[in-house]
C-alpha cells in the first residue's frame, strides 16, 4: 500500500512539473491585472507548488480534497450569485480534480476499493455535470457531502498511522 503511495505521489508531482508551462502561460496572461492582484496570484502558485514539491502521497491527495472542497464551495456560491461564468470555472476545475486527480491516483491493484471509489467519483462527476447544466445548488450540496465523507476518512488514516506509530 505505501509503494502505491509513493507511486502516486511520484504520478502527481509529474503532473505538476507538466503543468508549469500552463502556468508560465497563465502569468502572462495576468499580465492585465494589477500588480497587486499579480503578485497575490503568483504567490499563491509559488506556495501550492512548494506544498506539492515537499509532500507526501498522503498530503497530496489531502491536498486534492480540500482544493475539491474549496471548489465546491465556490460553484455553491457563484450559484447564489448567479454568476455564471464563476460557476462554469468552479465546477471544471471540481471535474478536473475528480476525474484526473483522485480518480487518477487510484490503483488498479486497490480492488473492491479502488473500484468503489471509482464509481463514486463518477458518479459525482454526473452530479456536478447535472448541476452545472440545471444550476442545481442540491446536487453540488450531494457531492460535497459526499466527498466530505471520504475526505474525513483519508485524514483519519493519517491520525490513526500517527497513532500506531507513537504506541
Amino acid at each position: 500500500m505505501a509503494r502505491q503511495f509513493t507511486a502516486l505521489g511520484t504520478q502527481l508531482k509529474a503532473n505538476m512539473a507538466d503543468k508549469s508551462s500552463i502556468k508560465s502561460k497563465k502569468l502572462e496572461s495576468n499580465m492585465f491585472l494589477s500588480v497587486s492582484s499579480r503578485a497575490a496570484s503568483a504567490y499563491s502558485s509559488v506556495a501550492v507548488d512548494a506544498r506539492v514539491s515537499v509532500a507526501s502521497p498522503h498530503e497530496l491527495i489531502t491536498m486534492l480534497f480540500d482544493g475539491l472542497l474549496e471548489s465546491l464551495a465556490g460553484a455553491q456560491g457563484a450559484m447564489k450569485r448567479h454568476d455564471t461564468a464563476a460557476k462554469g470555472k468552479a465546477v471544471n476545475k471540481c471535474i478536473l480534480l475528480l476525474g484526473e486527480g483522485l480518480k487518477g491516483g487510484l490503483s488498479p491493484q486497490g480492488g473492491e476499493l479502488s473500484q468503489n471509489l471509482n464509481n463514486l467519483y463518477d458518479y459525482c462527476i454526473l452530479r456536478l455535470t447535472q448541476a452545472n447544466l440545471n444550476n442545481d445548488e442540491e446536487a453540488i450540496e450531494e457531492v460535497r457531502s459526499l466527498v466530505v465523507t471520504v475526505a474525513d476518512s483519508w485524514k483519519n488514516i493519517s491520525h490513526t498511522e500517527q497513532g500506531d506509530r507513537n504506541a
